[in-house]
């Protein structure tokens, strides 16, 4: 750790030369800048550095080294972790850097690494374009990119990491380089899944799909009719095309206008089906769930960035995810994930969710260090609540849903969808098979481990 005289003499050099504002414990907005999605984080770093560009980052990276701090690295902020922040860290805060530019001829994109799904989305959308993005509007676009990504596209266009295309990264030595299939193509296949392990990513490049039509059918239940919308969507998924994707979940119904009133605040489970195509189309195709007796009913054409955002959580909730992945959904699945349900928290904003995988993610690249691309369905208990009394309640419900699914599960992981649950659960979410090559690339790129605040790859 450096002397308080030389803290201070780089501290004030870092604020003479960032282009962006740099923060420190007693400056004003220090709080409200480490502030992050998940409110039962509350961590104290260094200094935040809210960098302007990949200079910015350079020179925040190099003020980090030479004082010896860890580093964080904050994108959209969304990580249940909380991986965004570290006490005593310098955090590289890159939220001014969220431009977005389409190349429609190439059918590409590049991303700033602290822009946000919305920013992604409502770029591509006016060229009917678009690619893998998160459920929420509100996710970082570069800590879900790097760490897998899978959304409502995945089952049509792949895995997020399998859209990539280049990444612009600052390593831990402070220096710029390009990562793509023919330059550092190790460190390239490394970034498919091992997060931001490597450096900050300052800008993406990923490739887009033709999109000209989305559409979407949201249908809510009485949650003793579980079992038979589960069986049902279960059909409708293996028999549909890989444009049909969507979700089973239980939910606390909403105090929106579509809710009845009596239904506000209670249990329901609900089915979202997604569809890259017509609101026609996913008629048809979600003809037997139409069939079961439903409270609610909302189906139409929407544009995808509007998809995106009806899922958002408020910030300032608690949180506490996890995830299994599953080798397929029998019967007897289906009725323990309904049981499951049945015994969530509510009312909270709490979900459990059942998605599907299969498509396009199953036929993608198998190289990369995403182990739970062969799955068939993925279980993902995802608490929200407001009041820290129910911390206790609302983390052992997810903590029994993984344990009640667990005989049906492959093993592996999406590392995006949990919080901190030790080294086995990070190896389970890059196969073991891959962990040695990334210890390697972590060798070669960061080798003090620097960038720790993750899903931490240790140096060989």
């Amino acid at each position: 750790m450096a002397s308080l005289s030389k803290a201070g003499a780089a501290l004030a050099a870092l604020r003479e030369d960032l282009v962006g504002d740099v923060f420190a414990p007693g400056d004003p907005g220090y709080d409200p800048a480490r502030t992050v999605f998940n409110a039962m984080i509350d961590r104290r770093p260094a200094v935040i550095a809210q960098c302007a560009d990949a200079a910015d980052v350079v020179r925040a990276v190099r003020f980090g080294r030479e004082l010896d701090l860890s580093i964080a690295v904050r994108g959209g902020g969304h990580g249940v972790a909380g991986s965004a922040l570290g006490d005593g860290a310098l955090v590289v805060d890159l939220r001014r850097m969220h431009r977005v530019t389409v190349d429609p001829a190439a059918e590409a994109v590049r991303v700033e690494g602290g822009a946000t799904m919305s920013h992604l989305d409502r770029a591509t959308e006016p060229h009917g374009l678009a690619t893998t993005g998160g459920r929420a509007s509100t996710t970082g676009v570069g800590g879900f990119v790097l760490g897998g990504g899978t959304g409502w596209l995945d089952r049509a266009f792949g895995l997020a990491a399998d859209n990539l295309l280049g990444v612009e990264l600052v390593t831990a030595d402070g220096e710029r380089v390009h990562a793509n299939a023919d330059e550092n193509p190790e460190l390239f296949w490394a970034l498919h899944g091992g997060g931001g392990n490597f450096g900050v990513a300052t800008a993406l490049t990923l490739e887009l799909h033709e999109l000209p039509d989305f559409s979407v059918a949201l249908l809510m239940f009485l949650p003793q009719l579980g079992p038979d919308v589960t069986r049902a969507f279960r059909e409708i998924i293996r028999t549909g095309p890989d444009e049909l994707s969507g979700a089973v979940l239980y939910l606390t119904g909403p105090p929106e206008e579509f809710t009845p009133a009596e239904l506000v605040g209670k249990l329901l489970c609900a089915a979202v089906l997604t569809y890259a195509g017509g609101e026609d189309s996913l008629r048809g195709l979600a003809r037997p769930m139409l069939a079961l007796p439903h409270e609610v009913e909302l189906a139409g054409d929407m544009p995808y960035a509007d998809v995106q955002c009806l899922l958002d959580d408020p910030p300032g909730m608690r949180n506490y995810w996890s995830a299994e992945y599953l080798n397929a959904l029998p019967d007897d699945l289906v009725e323990s994930f309904c049981a499951l349900g049945d015994s969530m928290p509510v009312p909270t904003g709490t979900r459990h969710l059942l998605f599907p995988q299969g498509g396009a993610i199953a036929a993608g690249p198998q190289e990369y260090p995403v182990p739970y691309r062969d799955a068939a369905w993925a279980a993902h208990p995802f608490a929200v609540w407001e009041d820290p009394v129910d911390d206790e309640r609302a983390i052992s419900w997810v903590r029994s849903v993984r344990s009640a699914v667990r005989p049906w599960s492959t093993g592996a992981v999406y590392l995006n969808f949990i919080g901190d649950e030790g080294p086995d659960r990070v190896r389970a979410g890059l196969g073991e098979g891959n962990t040695l090559r990334l210890e390697k690339v972590k060798r070669r790129y960061d080798p003090d481990n620097v960038f720790r605040f993750n899903h931490n790859i240790r140096p060989v």
